[in-house]
């Protein structure tokens, strides 16, 4: 029977409730110095102003080696009554000290399959995903090495593979490796940040292979996100996609939390979820929050 691997255990789909399928809880990493989610009084009191937006589930992308705190996440989860997923994988390289990845060489899909088995490291937490990333319009080879991990892993186990797209780009290549060469089947990998290259044809494209496309990410007009995303999810519902969408936060700094006066979490359901029923309707809304996010995370386990 499927179902979707928290920390406190697996879980049937349909109690996720409203998930936001892509975000941080604690996440640090060299180049964001200063800014590290470390604080477990932050993250408890951020799950909390999203339970109260009426938020159910945060799947937290944080890979090996960024300060997941997986022996911190079952407290926080039973604490605020909002499911937690945890994730296993490896992002760029240059979030990484040189040579920190050196003892993963030849192992790196043993270790994603034993987090993903027996957990975590001494916590026990098992992970439900494994979180790999591209890199600008382009593939180098420590991202093909994740990649072929991360396939092996989701073989061995079942696992979604969620991949970060730096700034959206790169659709299409991450499904050539994945699911082309690696043979992952295209329902189980998750695209992260569409929202950052609004390119409505490649969005049709990675959709039309069946693979779920996750708009992550509010509130950064930088990145042309709130006001283009709208348009965006309509093109791909009018396309017939609307059940391969995704919404999430990815609050990476410390500044970005709603408890320190960011946007955060509870954003997404506040403000983003409205205004996107503005241009695709409450329903579409709602089942590419609870929907949606129950059939893109949940597995058959192996």
């Amino acid at each position: 029977m499927s179902a979707v691997r928290t920390v406190l255990g697996d879980v049937p789909p349909g109690r996720l409730g409203m998930c936001d399928a892509h975000d941080h809880l604690f996440f640090g990493s060299p180049r964001l110095p200063g800014q590290e989610l470390v604080s477990v009084p932050a993250a408890r009191a951020e799950l909390t102003a999203f339970r109260e937006q009426g938020g159910g589930a945060v799947v937290q992308w944080t890979p090996y080696g960024l300060g997941r705190r997986a022996a911190d996440l079952p407290p926080l989860s039973r604490e605020t009554g909002v499911h937690v997923v945890a994730a296993t994988g490896l992002h760029q390289d240059v979030h990484y000290a040189e040579g920190a990845l050196a003892a993963l060489r030849g192992r790196l899909a043993d270790v994603f399959v034993a987090e993903l088995t027996d957990g975590i490291g001494a916590s026990g937490v098992r992970a439900g995903l494994v979180k790999v990333a591209g890199g600008f319009h382009a593939l180098d080879a420590h991202a093909r090495w994740t990649m072929a991990a991360a396939a092996e892993a989701h073989h061995a186990t079942g696992a979604p593979v969620a991949v970060h797209l730096e700034l959206g780009t790169g659709a299409l290549d991450v499904l050539d490796v994945l699911c082309g060469e690696s043979g992952v089947p295209p329902h189980r990998v998750i695209l992260g940040h569409l929202n950052r290259s609004p390119d409505l044809v490649v969005h049709r494209q990675a959709a039309a292979s069946g693979c779920y496309l996750a708009f992550d990410g509010p509130s950064r007009a930088n990145h042309a996100t709130d006001w283009r995303m709208p348009d965006a999810v309509r093109a791909l519902a009018e396309a017939g996609h609307g059940d391969r969408i995704l919404l999430g936060g990815d609050t990476t700094t410390a500044a970005a939390r709603s408890v320190d006066s960011g946007p955060g979490m509870p954003y997404l359901l506040r403000r983003v979820g409205p205004r996107l029923a503005l241009a695709v309707g409450d329903d579409l809304v709602r089942r590419i929050l609870t929907v949606n996010p129950a059939r893109a995370f949940a597995v058959d386990w192996r």
